[in-house]
């Protein structure tokens, strides 16, 4: 099969789907690639499912709520691909951020000090807070829940978690709907640029090293397709290292800008590439380390650990029970077997982990040498609070949280 249908959502970390596109990687493959724009998350799962779509630009976390049959009809559905790392933030009103400001004991960009700022305006609020998350199965849900848990929030008694799609959360921050969101960007930025809304925190400052979007398929038809799924993975593989060198950055935001794709200014999406966001009207642009990212520190392969991690937030915010059936399913989502097939046709073949699993969130990682022979070294990939996830003891890190 070599003409392929693949559904979108307008954000940044599209990139990479859309550079294989434009800049023919698909093509170099052999591939002929229709690229369908979605506005919801819902409805990129459903046409994916239909068979309407044969892959998807998909929130991490959407092949294991799908392959659990969690919120939807159950369909296996795999990860073979890990297309973008990092790229969401926290953001809030203006006034909401004042509020903040006066309660809080330090700066706000440092986790710990916000998430008790907002348990303080929290306590003094006579109405419950409302902030939005683009659906209830993404690394955006998780990632709030995670920071206000974190400060002794329950997000199910103490504010109000609503679902609103990415293009649409400036907008009802700027009427009002809502007090905050969490969203990819363009459209933290864009709530910024409009003078309605201050950035809080970037998942880079929540998760140093977190996935964001994979390529999603349903495994019945990679199964049945595994020469296409191998080209489609070799051209996003290079659509990936073309997006990550900043040489490429002035024309990949030309690209993503055009209507098509996102359809805003060409600039917004230049600072965002480049990590440089301006995080409310009054301040100066900040320099974000490692805020989005398309391909270094092997940012494509799909750890299973990272499945797993995705599984026990599911868990701890009570969307599935903890069963040993459902862990071994969560685990199978990401496919670091496919990937590495994939990659053994590259010329010179790319260094690869030598192991499917890692801790997450450790102060740093030598992986065993893979097919090239050589070990991988990986940079710190922690959470704030220091608390790494081991993919063998799924239980124990579950219990180890006070707030559930």
């Amino acid at each position: 099969m070599t003409n392929l249908t693949i559904g979108f959502i307008p954000l940044v970390d599209c990139a990479v789907l859309v550079s294989a596109y434009e800049k023919g990687f698909a093509a170099d493959e052999g591939l002929t690639i229709t690229l369908e724009r979605e506005r919801a998350w819902a409805a990129m799962r459903d046409k994916l499912n239909l068979g309407h779509l044969q892959a998807a630009h998909m929130l991490a976390a959407m092949p294991v709520a799908a392959s659990l049959g969690i919120g939807q009809v159950q369909v296996p559905t795999i990860a073979p691909f890990v297309m973008s790392m990092n790229g969401n933030a926290i953001t809030v009103s203006n006034d909401l951020f004042a509020r903040m400001q006066g309660a809080a004991d330090g700066d706000l960009q440092d986790p710990k000090i916000s998430g008790m700022a907002l348990k303080q305006v929290i306590k003094a609020s006579s109405e419950p807070l409302t902030f939005a998350v683009v659906y209830p199965f993404s690394c955006h849900n998780y990632e709030l829940r995670y920071w206000l848990g974190a400060a002794g929030i329950n997000p199910d008694e103490d504010v109000r978690l609503v679902v609103i799609p990415p293009s649409l959360v400036a907008e009802s921050l700027s009427a009002g709907q809502i007090d905050g969101f969490v969203a990819g960007e363009p459209w933290n930025s864009l709530a910024v640029d409009k003078g309605v809304a201050s950035i809080v925190l970037t998942k880079a400052q929540l998760w140093r090293w977190g996935p964001e979007k994979v390529i999603g398929m349903r495994q019945d038809w990679a199964e049945a397709n595994p020469e296409t799924v191998a080209a489609l993975i070799k051209a996003l593989y290079h659509a990936a290292q073309w997006c990550d060198n900043p040489a490429n950055h002035a024309e990949l935001a030309a690209i993503l800008a055009q209507p098509h794709y996102i359809g805003v200014a060409e600039p917004l999406i230049a600072n965002v590439l480049a990590g440089t966001l301006r995080l409310n009207g009054a301040a100066q642009p900040t320099q974000i380390e490692n805020f989005i990212a398309f391909h270094k520190q092997a940012a494509n392969f799909p750890w299973r650990s990272q499945s797993l991690w995705l599984y026990s937030q599911m868990v701890r915010w009570k969307q599935i029970k903890h069963s040993g059936d459902a862990e071994d399913i969560a685990r199978r989502c990401f496919r670091p077997d496919i990937y590495r097939q994939a990659m053994a046709d590259i010329t010179p073949v790319p260094i690869l982990p030598g192991a499917s699993e890692k801790v997450e969130g450790a102060l740093a990682h030598a992986t065993p040498a893979g097919a090239s022979g050589a070990p991988l070294f990986l940079g710190p990939d922690t959470f704030f609070d220091n608390k790494p996830f081991d993919p063998d003891d799924v239980s124990g890190y579950l219990s180890s949280f006070s707030v559930a």
